[in-house]
């Protein structure tokens, strides 16, 4: 018995061994390892600093007060906040105003867009009728044309618009969100009939049988199951609203009305009073917002641009 015992001791602390001997096994040479793994690292090192790079050039040139950018090659050599004040102290440029009117417009169209691309993803992805295949490629076509093509267009139907019902023509801010909601549809619906097709239809047919229509499925059931792409395209409308320049500096004419994009411009338009300092403190704090909504909706964005992509 002590015979048995010794050898399996013994056994046990030879697998032991054996063990601590692989943990403990010589690292990789540097040349395999740079070739396997460590140049993505130097690739990855490189793509951050050429993205970051020109952050820090606009932030360096916000707290420059020479007012170009020449002076502002020396990253961080000054630190003046008088940009930033000089953004809330003029009464010629009311950044305060422009802030919030991107704002409002900005989120007021991207609830909108949602809710209108919803709908209509909806109807596609669960609805079959004539014309259905034809409409989605529709979309698509359209899409294709940029909007400073109809700008003239544009212009002419707000003035007439604004004739009859001054609310929502020319110089409104209510005429510019419907003209950005005249393009809601397009691509933004066709990424959302991807994302609807991956939730299941047998989920609409149990609700049938309880009773629920249409209506009720889509407002209780779907738009629940569906908040990751939901938060996608609200993401990317509002984005693209607070950037857009081109219809709204056409809509727009009051100073008080405008938004940031058309409203900074005015810091550089003028040939002989370009302050650029003042302009990056601009940009810069237009940037916090998008970038908190951003970092918010994160965990969203992947998961709603690879799942709607699939079908």
């Amino acid at each position: 018995m002590s015979t048995v015992k010794d050898e399996s001791t013994t056994a046990i602390v030879t697998q032991g061994a054996g063990v601590r001997g692989e943990a403990a096994a010589p690292r990789r040479p540097f040349k395999k390892y740079f070739r396997e793994t460590g140049w993505r690292h130097i690739v990855g090192i490189v793509i951050g600093a050429f993205a970051i790079f020109p952050l820090l050039y606009v932030f360096s040139a916000s707290l420059n007060p020479g007012g170009t950018l020449l002076t502002a090659n020396s990253l961080f050599s000054n630190f003046d906040f008088m940009s930033y004040t000089a953004l809330f102290t003029s009464s010629q440029h009311p950044y305060g105003a422009w802030f919030m009117n991107t704002l409002v417009i900005g989120l007021v169209t991207a609830f909108f867009t949602v809710i209108l691309g919803a709908l209509a993803a909806y109807s596609f992805s669960r609805m079959r009728f004539t014309g259905r295949r034809f409409s989605l490629t529709s979309l698509l076509v359209v899409q294709m044309f940029p909007q400073m093509l109809a700008m003239v267009a544009i212009f002419l139907l707000m003035v007439r618009i604004g004739d009859i019902f001054p609310a929502i023509g020319l110089n409104s801010q209510i005429g510019l969100i419907m003209v950005y909601l005249g393009g809601a549809l397009g691509a933004n619906t066709y990424l959302m009939y991807g994302f609807f097709n991956t939730v299941p239809a047998s989920i609409d047919e149990a609700a049938k049988i309880d009773g629920a229509g249409h209506a009720r499925i889509f407002f209780t059931i779907i738009l629940r199951l569906v908040a990751p792409i939901l938060a996608v395209v609200g993401l990317l409308s509002f984005i693209g609203t607070c950037s857009e320049f081109v219809l709204a500096s056409v809509i727009l004419i009051d100073p008080d009305k405008q938004t940031l994009a058309v409203g900074l411009y005015k810091f550089v338009a003028d040939e002989f009073s370009k302050n650029w300092s003042v302009f990056a403190a601009g940009a810069v704090l237009a940037a916090i917002l998008p970038v908190a909504l951003f970092l918010a909706l994160q965990k969203y964005i992947v998961g709603g641009l690879t799942a709607g992509s699939v079908k």
